[in-house]
């Protein structure tokens, strides 16, 4: 049975072709389907406690599952990710094309790994031959003022996505991607 609350605009997708096709795949998931997708966003303990939610056609947040750890896991278009509150915001920053994200360090885990985005145009829906596309697999991410504090992290726009690295380096949003797998 679905629930009918939805969170408060947390728009992940970055355009409303993305918004579309990850509400569109939900719908046609149950709510079991959408949580068993999630179990291997972050680790079990994680998407246990989390708050589980899923894209509307409108690109509202519908709660599955309130939780009770901090952590918000949701489809997105990248996959299946586990965010902090300070992530959250951060990510509905960037959803939004907020100039700059929220002053706050958040923890966001894609233990699934992404689909891949550009490296160097924040909103590229897809690879092009001068966007620098890269495609990391199961990783962890750090966001906000935290991640921009930490030295010694390559800043390339073609960096190697089985070490750690700097996202959209010397952007608003860069932030430092860690495979661990």
């Amino acid at each position: 049975m679905r629930s009918a609350i939805v969170t408060a605009g947390l728009p992940f997708a970055l355009t409303i072709i993305a918004f579309a096709a990850v509400a569109e795949a939900q719908q046609a998931m149950s709510d079991d389907q959408i949580i068993q997708k999630l179990n291997s966003a972050a680790p079990p303990t994680v998407v246990q406690g989390a708050t589980i939610a899923a894209m509307e056609a409108d690109g509202k947040m519908r709660t599955i599952r309130q939780g009770r750890n901090g952590f918000t896991c949701m489809i997105t278009p990248g996959a299946p990710m586990c965010a902090d509150k300070n992530a959250m915001e951060w990510a509905h920053a960037l959803g939004m094309h907020a100039k700059a994200p929220p002053n706050k360090t958040g923890f966001i885990y894609m233990l699934d790994g992404d689909n891949g985005t550009s490296n160097t145009q924040l909103y590229a829906t897809g690879p092009t031959p001068d966007n620098h596309w890269v495609k990391t697999g199961s990783h962890v991410m750090i966001v906000g003022p935290g991640a921009k504090a930490i030295p010694g992290y390559p800043r390339s726009a073609d960096p190697d996505p089985t070490q750690p690295y700097v996202m959209w380096p010397n952007t608003p949003y860069e932030h430092l991607m860690i495979p661990v797998k």
